[in-house]
């Protein structure tokens, strides 16, 4: 038999040409060894992963390459243009990774996650620049998933742009704020899926631990990309397994419905047809 929670897990997240089952997106950066970055890729049950595929950034101080360390038949590769400080550098980067997962023949050749930044201190979008990014990369025939801020006007203009689809940030990467702005990515959601309820948006960092991927997804979010929360915690193993649940347990409480929050207390108890303490 099979049960609500069953059928709403096995919906597939689509997007552009790309579906999967899991709605948990990894990067693969701040991990101690590559090998327990492996552990908690596997932990996770992650199917698309983020890799920054500036040369520099591929290659670790004891020369070994981070794709070496990734199952290519068993991930997706989701190249980003982290690092990238205006759009000239940002559409060589994404080309430069197009050219790479190409030869690799991995399905992720076709897509990029668009990250142009404003400055080093906030490491927040620059949307002047993010925008000119995606005309061109749309132009030049990428499925682009595009990080910017929590505005809802930024948002809509990128999908009217052709981004396959909007990822606004929880917060400042690899802050661990969580969502500090639930009303404005409510508002961004209106917008996107306004005549278009499959569109895909994917928050995108800041997330610190599992509640903040709960809350995400709670608010009607698609799905959750992240990094530093599970690389940076504690216990990196067993943070993946909880980021894995809590995507799993937000999607189901958003498809359920909570009940509507009240000022004064409701009984759980019926009032009427009990027995007295006199009888």
């Amino acid at each position: 038999m099979t049960t609500p929670a069953t059928k709403l897990l096995n919906q597939t997240l689509v997007v552009g040409s790309h579906e999967f089952r899991s709605r948990l997106i990894l990067g693969t950066g701040k991990y101690s060894t590559y090998e327990l970055m492996q552990e908690c890729l596997a932990e996770s049950e992650a199917e698309v992963i983020t890799v920054a595929v500036r040369r520099e950034r591929l290659i670790d101080a004891d020369g070994r390459n981070i794709l070496d360390f990734i199952d290519l038949d068993r991930y997706t590769i989701l190249p980003n243009t982290a690092g990238c400080f205006n759009a000239e550098d940002a559409v060589r980067v994404a080309r430069l990774g197009r050219e790479i997962l190409e030869g690799l023949e991995n399905p992720g050749a076709d897509w990029v996650k668009l990250e142009v930044l404003g400055d080093t201190k906030t490491l927040l979008p620059d949307p002047v620049a993010t925008l000119q990014a995606t005309e061109k990369l749309v132009a030049d025939g990428f499925q682009v998933l595009c990080y910017t801020t929590d505005d809802p006007i930024t948002a809509k203009r990128l999908k009217e742009a052709g981004a396959t689809s909007v990822m606004p940030a929880g917060s400042p990467i690899g802050s661990g704020q969580g969502l500090l702005n639930q009303n404005n990515i409510r508002i961004c959601l209106e917008y996107l899926k306004e005549n278009d309820a499959d569109y895909p948006v994917i928050v995108d960092a800041g997330v610190g631990t599992a509640s903040d991927v709960a809350i995400a997804m709670e608010l009607g979010c698609d799905g959750v990309l992240l990094n530093t929360g599970i690389a940076s915690a504690g216990n990196p193993l067993l943070m993946a397994s909880a980021m894995r649940d809590a995507c799993r347990a937000g999607r189901m409480a958003a498809h359920a419905g909570r009940i509507p929050r009240k000022l004064y207390a409701t009984a759980s108890s019926p009032e009427t047809g009990t027995i007295s303490a006199s009888q």
